[in-house]
């Protein structure tokens, strides 16, 4: 079942926490996080993603009580939290750096959370047993942090979170310090407990292509504040603004002027000349400058004697063509923009030559006209 039409049909008695008017300041000038009204949603998986600065990590901070709002009220299934303490607000933590305890045993390390809120002792063994085999570390149980690989001591720091069966459980970054391949596996890795367990979970990551793979939703941070939220798809195939079209994913951007607006569209002159007709997204009146974004894999090389099927046809010179097994990559000069980039099916490149002039085309759906950058 896709978790994201499952986010989708939720009503609103299903929101577990809200953030209502927070903002957080750290020097009484300068705003970290920015008027925020955010909803989330009872069992999904939600990604903060934005760049460094952008209000992601503080705002996690701030559901986790080690940061506390200069103004506005957080709720968690339906109580204000802000004055209530980090240990009694049932919530999970994983963090980029594991924060296990080194002298404590695998063992001990899922146990710890258990005692600490005096859950009985043969009620302990039970839980950690079903943590260890959802994590798939019962032959490593009694083995010391220092004895486990970077992988296998996130799987741990991941159980202990949700040994307790927190309502909920935030994650800062938690494969930064992953190699590559360690860190996809555990992409599906804690993707699978989350759809096993149905716990809430609110991720913060600065990839983006991580938040793409494993959320419900994205919301996509800027200075502080929400640029956007949606499902993956929704995110990247209708950005609503230059920034989160740039962030999320690859991206072509030709800039240029709108001529005129029509039923949902724009006829777009562009600042090397020609022109484009495009979606209208966040434009301004005709005569207003507008950023026009494109994705490469929604362009079209014409061959020649191709007429093209829509009204965008552009001049290109072909710069460069780059083989990445599953598609190639041919990076383009087009319309003043000398890093436009189309990927092509493997196999469907001969003839891209350096230097060679080609045509380009792409329909007026698959083009976005955004505030200029």
């Amino acid at each position: 079942m896709d978790g994201g039409m499952v986010a989708e049909s939720k009503t609103q008695t299903d929101t577990l926490v809200r953030f209502q008017g927070v903002q957080k300041t750290y020097d009484g000038e300068h705003l970290v996080v920015k008027k925020l009204d955010l909803d989330i949603r009872r069992g999904e998986f939600l990604t903060l993603l934005g760049p460094s600065g952008s209000g992601k990590t503080t705002t996690l901070m701030m559901l986790a009580g080690f940061e506390v709002p200069t103004t506005g009220e957080i709720y968690l299934d339906g109580k204000p939290i802000k004055n209530t303490p980090p240990h009694k607000r049932d919530i999970g933590m994983v963090f980029q750096n594991y924060a296990l305890f080194p002298h404590m045993t695998v063992d001990e390390n899922l146990a710890f959370p258990l005692s600490v809120r005096k859950v009985p002792r043969s009620e302990i063994r039970e839980r950690v047993n079903r943590a260890l085999a959802m994590i798939k570390l019962e032959t490593l149980a009694h083995r010391r942090p220092g004895q486990l690989s970077g992988g296998q001591q996130q799987r741990v720091a991941l159980a202990r979170a949700l040994v307790f069966n927190p309502q909920l459980v935030l994650m800062d970054e938690p494969l930064g310090a992953l190699d590559k391949r360690l860190r996809e596996h555990m992409q599906l890795e804690i993707k699978r407990i989350h759809e096993t367990t149905g716990i809430t979970v609110v991720y913060v990551t600065h990839d983006q292509s991580e938040a793409l793979t494993m959320s419900d939703r994205i919301a996509v941070f800027n200075d502080g504040v929400i640029q956007q939220i949606d499902r993956p798809d929704a995110l990247y195939e209708r950005p609503v603004n230059s920034f989160v079209a740039n962030f999320i994913g690859e991206n072509n951007v030709l800039a240029g002027a709108v001529e005129n607006l029509e039923q949902g569209f724009c006829t777009v002159r562009l600042a090397a000349g020609g022109s484009v007709t495009a979606t209208a997204v966040a434009v301004g009146a005709p005569g207003e400058r507008t950023a026009l974004s494109i994705r490469p894999e929604r362009v079209r090389v014409l061959a020649d004697g191709d007429a093209g099927d829509g009204p965008n046809r552009l001049p290109a010179v072909v710069k460069d063509t780059i083989y990445l097994g599953d598609h190639v990559l041919a990076v383009l000069d087009v319309a003043g923009n000398p890093e436009f980039m189309v990927k092509l099916p493997p196999g469907s490149y001969a003839g891209l030559q350096s230097e060679r002039p080609v045509t380009i085309t792409f329909r007026p759906e698959d083009c976005r006209a955004l505030d200029p950058l």
